[in-house]
């Protein structure tokens, strides 16, 4: 097997954490982002040769830059590229703050596209390379108190599925993942939960909190097994457009998007009212 070089960001924790440990224990070389360098320093320790850590808000463009522009000199050669950093934000729409909208939004909008936009340039000259979007089915589905989450993985999905499009001439793949609920710090301690308000007691935007207590049962997904899927994805070429895990998630994807085609067959008439007639 083949020893790659990894940059991914995020890996203080959940998916992240989990795709660096299985990396770094086959002997591949991973560069891995972190707000704090704590967190990560027993790998930094056990792995002194194959791991390096860079402290990274995604959220700052220019340090997105700078870290994607260093580690590419430094290194000369990334293979894959995931994009993991990012967050859960939970409650009503009218519940949420303006700093929180702006927040999640940077997080996990607009420092994934410019993370990507940073790598593109070193991935065109090396003539190949892999990016992996860590996504949702949630950016598929869409669930009641979960508006801005939704309105940021649906995006990233846009401009990602565009951007394959136009990297495929240069050698490089595109794979967006969609994992269904894991049992990461992600549902369990990381997701940022609105003030509530009474007015949305019983009402389906606070459904998501019978899901973030464990008492309720956990989530299905065990995100060991969903990171060694995401490695194994860099295996298969062409790359995947798009990688469902979980068989919950799948079912509710495949459940959604048969309603939405049929919502949209019975519009055909209707779509063809508004064409020129034929010949004008």
């Amino acid at each position: 097997m083949a020893h790659r070089t990894w940059l991914i960001t995020g890996v203080s924790s959940g998916f992240g954490r989990h795709l660096i440990e299985q990396l770094l224990e086959r002997g591949d070389r991973v560069v891995g982002t972190v707000r704090n360098i704590g967190k990560v320093a027993d790998l930094i320790e056990s792995y002194p040769e194959e791991f390096r850590a860079q402290v990274l808000d995604v959220t700052d463009t220019p340090a997105v830059r700078a870290v994607v522009n260093r580690v590419f000199a430094e290194l000369g050669h990334i293979d894959v590229i995931i994009s993991n950093a990012g967050y859960g934000l939970f409650g009503a729409a009218e519940e949420l703050t303006d700093a929180q909208v702006e927040h999640i939004v940077a997080t996990n909008l607009v420092g994934p596209i410019q993370l990507i936009r940073a790598a593109l340039p070193h991935l065109r000259a090396q003539g190949n390379g892999r990016i992996i979007q860590i996504s949702s089915y949630g950016g598929q589905v869409a669930f009641a108190g979960n508006s801005l989450y939704h309105a940021t993985k649906w995006g990233i999905e846009g401009f990602v599925e565009s951007v394959a499009q136009e990297v495929a001439p240069f050698g490089i793949g595109v794979t967006i993942v969609e994992p269904g609920g894991a049992r990461t710090e992600f549902r369990y301690g990381s997701a940022e939960v609105a003030t509530l308000m009474s007015e949305y007691d019983g009402n389906p935007a606070h459904a998501f909190l019978r899901m973030l207590d464990p008492t309720n049962g956990l989530a299905p997904g065990d995100p060991a097994r969903m990171a060694t899927r995401i490695i194994d994805s860099v295996d298969v070429d062409p790359a995947p457009l798009r990688l469902v895990l979980g068989s919950q998630a799948l079912q509710s994807t495949i459940d959604t998007l048969g309603k939405r085609i049929e919502g949209f067959e019975a519009q055909k008439a209707l779509a063809a009212s508004t064409d020129f007639p034929t010949g004008e």
